[in-house]
Order: C-alpha cells, then structure tokens, then sequence
C-alpha cells in the first residue's frame, strides 16, 4: 500500500486487481451492461491511482474504490439519462433457455430500478456487498441516521411494489 500511495504503479496495479471484480459487479447492478461496467473499472483506476495519496487510512482501500466506483456509474447514469436504451441482457435473458429463473431475474430488476440512486446506493452497499448500515454510510458520507431513513424507505418501496407485483403477476 505504502509504495502504491507513493506512485508505483505495479503496485497499485497489484492492489487494485485484488477489488477488481467486485468493483466490476457494483457497476454491472447500475449499469447493466457490460461494457459501461467495464468502463467504470477502467474510470475508477485512474480516478483512483489519481488520487491514491489522498487516501487518508489505507485500510479503508476497498471502500474507498467501491465509492469511487458508485460515483462513475451515477457519472455515466446522468450522461446517458436522456437516451433511451435497449436492454440487451433481458433479451439473452430470453433466449438463454432459463425460463424459470426469467420472471424473479427481471421482477428484482424491475425493483432495484424502481428506487432512486440514493436508496439504490444503499440497497446494493447493504444487501449485495454485505457492509453494515455504519460501513454503508460511510462509504456514501451521509450522517448514520440519513442513512437508516433511507434504507427504511427503500425497503419500504421495495415492499410495497413486491405486493403490488405479486398481487398482478397472479
């Protein structure tokens, strides 16, 4: 870490390969395609190797990159927010002879989708990479108890719109 944060670039190379995927998967949940995740992996590299002596306490790296990672893929959400997109992965979805797992594939979608970056942020730090609600607001510096109210929100959101997908989908 220590020749990383001086600027040795195998080094930090070494250490930014050990997040990597998970860096890749963060983006993946709000991109949902391949190759903007892949563009925010290569995005956070070099925001981060940018930066990389500014990191105040090394054992937070990982944190440090996934936060990174958030804001390039919100980046890149806010570029292309006014282009309407075809989703290619509901349609290999489709045809790729998974039928039963179609329906809960694109209903969690359909509901990740439904919430806001702030609470999507939340949802994904919190269920998907498994921080606790501490980690997670720290992560996306907000005071613990905006944290809480949004995961509540959302939750709630979640909820309700499972009910309501649930009772129509019958």
């Amino acid at each position: 870490m220590l020749r990383a944060r001086k600027g040795d670039e195998k080094a930090f190379i070494e250490l930014f390969q050990q997040y990597e995927e998970d860096i890749y998967r963060t983006a993946y949940v709000y991109l949902r395609n391949q190759e903007d995740a892949l563009d925010v992996v290569q995005e956070t590299a070099y925001r981060s190797f940018k930066s990389i002596a500014t990191l105040a306490e090394p054992q937070y790296f990982k944190t440090w990159l996934i936060r990174i990672s958030i804001s390039c893929s919100i980046d890149l959400l806010r570029k292309r927010k006014n282009v309407l997109q075809f989703k290619p992965e509901y349609h290999e979805l489709m045809t790729s002879g998974e039928e039963e797992n179609i329906p809960l594939s694109l209903s969690l979608k359909d509901l990740i989708d439904s919430l806001d970056e702030e609470e999507k942020s939340v949802i994904i730090l919190r269920f998907y990479h498994d921080y606790t609600i501490r980690e997670t607001t720290e992560i996306m510096e907000i005071p613990l108890g905006t944290g809480k109210t949004i995961l509540y929100r959302a939750l709630s959101k979640l909820r309700k719109k499972a009910k309501e997908e649930d009772l129509y989908g019958q």
